[in-house]
C-alpha cells in the first residue's frame, strides 16, 4: 500500500463499519473473505480529516481506474450500497471490488476474484469529487514514463 495503511475520511470510517455491521450474514466465502480482510486492514487504518485525504485515495463516490496484466481495463465508481447501479458502473463499497479498493490510492495493486481465479490489478486512476465544488474534480493518475 503506498501509504503503509488504508486511509479514510473520519466520517467515512464510520459509514463503512456501519455497513459492515448491517451485512454480518453474507453467506458468500469469497465476499465474507474480503470483508473481514478489510475489517482487519480497518483496525489500523488511518483516519484522517476530509481536508487532509490524500487526492488520490479512493473514497466513497471516487471514480476508479484499473488495469491488468491480462489487458482488463474497467472504470467504476464506488458507492454507498444503497446507491448500487450496475449498469452504470456504481460499485457497493462493501462489495468483494468496493471493499478491496477503498482506501487504497493510484498505484497500489489488489487481487479480485475468486480464490483460485484471481486477477492482478492496479488502480491507474481516482477521479474525486472536490469537497469544496460538488462540479469539480481532481484527477490523479499513474504516468508511465519511458527511461533511456
Amino acid at each position: 500500500m503506498k501509504y503503509g495503511s488504508l486511509v479514510f475520511e473520519e466520517s467515512e470510517f464510520l459509514s463503512i463499519k456501519k455497513f459492515q455491521e448491517k451485512n454480518l450474514t453474507i453467506e458468500d466465502y469469497a465476499h465474507k473473505n474480503v470483508l473481514e480482510l478489510l475489517g482487519q486492514h480497518m483496525t489500523i487504518a488511518m483516519c484522517l480529516n476530509d481536508e487532509d485525504i490524500p487526492f488520490d485515495i479512493i473514497t466513497i463516490n471516487a471514480i476508479i481506474k484499473v488495469s491488468g496484466a491480462s489487458g482488463i481495463r474497467q472504470t467504476f465508481q464506488i458507492v454507498p450500497p444503497d446507491e448500487v447501479d450496475i449498469k452504470k458502473n456504481k460499485i457497493s463499497v462493501i462489495s468483494s471490488l468496493g471493499a478491496s479498493v477503498i482506501g487504497r490510492a493510484v498505484g497500489d495493486k489488489i487481487s479480485y476474484g475468486l480464490p483460485g481465479d484471481l486477477v492482478s490489478l492496479t488502480i491507474t486512476k481516482v477521479t474525486q469529487p472536490n469537497s469544496a465544488n460538488k462540479n469539480a474534480t481532481k484527477v490523479i493518475e499513474t504516468k508511465k514514463v519511458k527511461i533511456y
